[in-house]
């Protein structure tokens, strides 16, 4: 007998329904060898709505629950920025999982639309919705909205047309490259590339919106932990930030160890990993649009090929890249990438 359905909302961020919010996907995933866990710290901030977002967007969190066990969870959320920016009346869910219960998962949804209904949305879209570094869609096969690419660093080679191209750009002494040796002078021009941000990715990115000043000095916060200057590349054109492209040693092996919690011990682990990781991330890469048609986009991947065939690293990852944006795209395909996983984002008309 599986026991009656209930579906709740999660009305105290410290209480039962929380806990029980937090440690689903720990219990639905704890025997598979792939799946990265977040802090547990991080989840329960978002339960208390402490991050920035909140300031401008309302969401709510929902369980449900068969008897004594917790079957599934679901965030519905408004972003209110991002309906403003692409003129929409979304609303999004996030953060859904659920046990092999065809009713449960039925009913989280069916909640996710009735909060929207009830605001006077016109669709619900997800997973995803609170920015295009969250994390957006469900790892499917086939349907292309949004890719991750893997480099291998036998193949990770700029054309010898591009490689020219960066040099010439260089020659021609408009574009300047900036290179961080010291975390402090990366985080001091940090507050201009969050601008550069709200400007190149929130305008083509589907899932993004422009962050408010807030939210952006939130993800310096986190840029900030796990920031190598070495592998940030930036681009000034005539003295003034132009573009970027973020690397990051990837941390999903101390991540799985640290079974999330943040711990002394586990912050040891993390430090130590960026150290040995053969493993490279590139996540965040944007030119203002004024620059994107002058060799910009060469000048930062070849300077991030070198790193990347420094020997220090054998593979590379470019992750969640939204199909509408087309530069980025050719972009990994000059670079040797392979896509290798994609994400699907549903949307469902009220």
């Amino acid at each position: 007998m599986l026991g009656r359905l209930e579906v709740l909302p999660v009305r105290d961020p410290r209480g039962p329904e929380a806990r029980r919010f937090i440690q689903l996907p720990f219990s639905l995933y704890r025997a598979c060898p792939q799946w990265v866990p977040p802090f547990r710290v991080d989840m329960r901030a978002l339960l208390e709505r402490r991050p920035p977002f909140f300031e401008h967007s309302p969401g709510e969190f929902y369980i449900a629950r068969r008897g004594p066990r917790t079957v599934g969870r679901v965030m519905v959320l408004e972003n209110t920025r991002y309906n403003a920016r692409h003129v929409r009346r979304f609303g999004f869910f996030y953060l859904f999982e659920c046990a092999e219960d065809p009713e449960a998962a039925a009913a989280l949804l069916e909640a996710a639309e009735l909060w929207a209904r009830v605001r006077g949305l016109a669709s619900v879209v997800g997973p995803g919705g609170m920015g295009a570094g969250t994390g957006v869609g469900v790892l499917v096969e086939g349907f292309e909205h949004y890719y991750s690419a893997r480099l291998d660093s036998r193949t990770f080679r700029m054309p010898e047309r591009v490689r020219a191209l960066a040099g010439k750009v260089l020659a021609r002494g408009h574009f300047r490259l900036l290179e961080f040796r010291r975390k402090r002078d990366l985080l001091a021009i940090a507050p201009r590339l969050g601008e550069i941000y709200n400007t190149a990715i929130a305008a083509s990115h589907p899932d993004s919106y422009p962050y408010t000043p807030a939210e952006i000095a939130r993800v310096i916060r986190q840029f900030a932990q796990v920031a190598e200057p070495s592998l940030i590349k930036v681009i000034a054109y005539q003295g003034q930030i132009a573009g970027f492209v973020f690397g990051f040693p990837d941390l999903s092996a101390a991540l799985q160890r640290a079974r999330g919690r943040l711990t002394p011990w586990s912050l040891l682990d993390l430090a130590a990993e960026c150290r040995r990781t053969d493993s490279l991330i590139i996540n965040g890469a944007g030119i203002l649009p004024q620059y994107q048609r002058l060799g910009g986009n060469a000048l930062l991947y070849h300077t991030l090929e070198r790193t990347a065939n420094s020997g220090r690293f054998r593979r590379g990852e470019m992750t969640q890249i939204a199909d509408t944006t087309s530069l980025m795209l050719a972009d990994m395909q000059t670079l040797g990438g392979r896509v290798y996983k994609t994400h699907r984002v549903y949307k469902r008309d009220l």
